[in-house]
């Protein structure tokens, strides 16, 4: 790419070129959303095959099984992965980059002997997989879980890398291994599985074994980019203890709020799983990757605007770090509340793309699109409490949170199912936002909500909610409403957002997408 940095307007700006960290972030939230919207798409994709291939009992396990990977895989990385986007980018603007390997020294390798320790545990105790697993016969159960052993180590050590890749201000290799590769690969293999050799073994395969080639891209591409960094420092005992002391004191309780967030994706899985019915646990499965893909919009802008904060910040430039959080607040709530408010008019029909028995999941639904609006609205919160360094408060929300989940979802799962999972991740949502929004409000004077925020969310609720709801009103939720729904409402929100396009920072978007650096 050529060219220089676009700074000659502030943050959030109408008219007129855009500033530097501005245009990363929207070049980075398009590519970003590029990525989920395939990972989101090849999610499903591998939802329908497994739950049409092997029933909703044995999907179920499946998806148990991949939920205890997920779970251990991030949790695993003791928040290496942040400290890496957070330092990574603080040397490179503070240094050059002369850092960067000792801070891989430090990161990775901690990673690398405990995963492999939890590895050989899963390996060598059947017990634990069959506790995990109880919808399988015991010998499938283990032979599952020790598959998924063998890639754990690899998988986590990539995502710490992807860490540091996102420290250089760049989304693409994560997009590429995380969000297009590997789902890809998963779809690729699991349908000729699925229809030759259909079993929860097979599927758990399809699943896994892409970790191997997203692992040696990851390693190529972190690789690559460390031929710009500046010539290694020549450092003391002292320093390297030092900078150790500093990485960890961050990274340790990202480590435990990490396990706290992937856990309140997957936990109701599990639960389900053991508290319910595997079928349950395949409903809900469902019902969470329909959620998932309301979010993909804030994921790619959290992806993008990570390592630009923490550059602005440790830059001095505290104004405009504000400003892009206002900014990148304002296109989450935006684009991300319509896709909410079309599936809490027509849950049940849209539950139908996994097959006849999910629309059961149609309330938990709707109460989780509920929460998730709270969500978007509130935008990155989390991201910018780590990224001031604050990595003990996004500890003490992020635990609060989870067991608000893990509490409501043990009482109210034995008696509501899926519902009770859906009550209690909801929940979850609604605490760990609200706490986050106070503490970037009123502890680090990041200012949210204005006036062309507001705009925003009400063009992406009164525009699509109100107009779907009325359509629903006269056609049911049946197939025909959503189509129709969809067309109308969609049509009424992208006339909105062209005509008030200035102050809802659309602009930016625009110009970031015509310019080349």
């Amino acid at each position: 790419m050529t060219g220089g940095p676009i700074r000659t307007a502030p943050v959030g700006s109408a008219a007129g070129p855009v500033s530097d960290s501005t245009a990363r972030t929207a070049r980075g939230s398009w590519i970003g959303l590029l990525g989920s919207a395939v990972n989101a798409l090849a999610g499903f994709a591998l939802v329908a095959v497994c739950t049409h291939g092997l029933g909703a009992n044995a999907a179920g396990a499946v998806f148990t099984g991949i939920a205890v990977f997920t779970i251990l895989s991030n949790g695993l990385k003791l928040g290496a992965d942040t400290g890496l986007v957070r330092f990574v980018s603080r040397d490179r603007a503070e240094t050059g980059g002369t850092r960067i390997g000792a801070l891989l020294r430090i990161a990775v390798l901690p990673v690398l002997l405990i995963s492999v320790l939890a590895a050989l545990v899963l390996l060598f105790v059947p017990q634990t997989a069959r506790s995990l697993l109880p919808g399988l016969p015991p010998g499938q159960a283990v032979a599952v879980m020790r598959m998924f052993a063998v890639f754990l180590p690899p998988a986590t050590v990539a995502l710490v890398l992807l860490g540091a890749t996102r420290g250089y201000g760049t989304v693409v290799p994560f997009v590429c291994s995380e969000q297009i590769g590997k789902p890809v690969l998963r779809i690729l293999l699991a349908v000729p599985l699925v229809l030759l050799v259909p079993s929860a073994l097979s599927l758990s395969a399809a699943w896994v074994l892409p970790t191997i080639a997203g692992t040696g891209y990851t390693w190529l591409a972190l690789r690559r980019h460390r031929r710009s960094d500046a010539p290694a420092a020549t450092q003391t005992a002292a320093e390297r203890r030092s900078q150790a002391r500093e990485f960890w004191s961050f990274s340790g309780p990202r480590a435990i709020s990490s396990v706290f967030d992937i856990t309140s994706v997957w936990i109701g899985v599990v639960l389900l799983s053991l508290l319910a019915t595997s079928r349950d646990a395949a409903v809900y499965t469902a019902v969470s990757r329909l959620i998932t893909a309301g979010t993909l919009l804030q994921l790619a802008v959290r992806l993008a605007v990570a390592p630009q904060i923490s550059g602005l910040l440790a830059a001095g430039q505290d104004g405009e770090a504000h400003g892009l959080h206002r900014l990148s607040t304002r296109w989450i709530a935006l684009f991300s509340l319509p896709v909410f408010a079309l599936m809490a008019v027509f849950p049940r029909s849209v539950l139908t793309l996994f097959g006849g028995g999910f629309p059961s999941g149609a309330v938990a639904l709707v109460v989780l699109c509920a929460a998730n609006t709270v969500n978007v609205m509130v935008g990155n919160a989390q991201t910018v409490i780590l990224m001031a360094g604050k990595s003990s408060w996004n500890l003490a929300v992020a635990g609060t949170a989870c067991a608000v989940q893990v509490g409501f979802g043990v009482l109210l799962i034995p008696g509501h199912g899926v519902l009770g999972a859906g009550i209690s991740w909801g929940l979850s949502v609604v605490v760990d936002n609200l706490l986050s929004a106070l503490l970037v409000r009123y502890r680090l004077g990041f200012r949210t909500v204005d006036r062309d925020y507001l705009l925003a969310v009400g063009v992406g609720l009164a525009a699509v909610g109100a107009i779907a709801a009325l359509v629903r009103w006269q056609l049911g939720d049946t197939p025909a409403g959503v189509g129709v729904g969809a067309l109308l409402a969609l049509s009424c929100f992208a006339a909105a957002v062209w005509r008030l396009r200035g102050p809802l920072g659309v602009r930016e978007l625009n110009v970031t997408l015509r310019r080349r650096k």
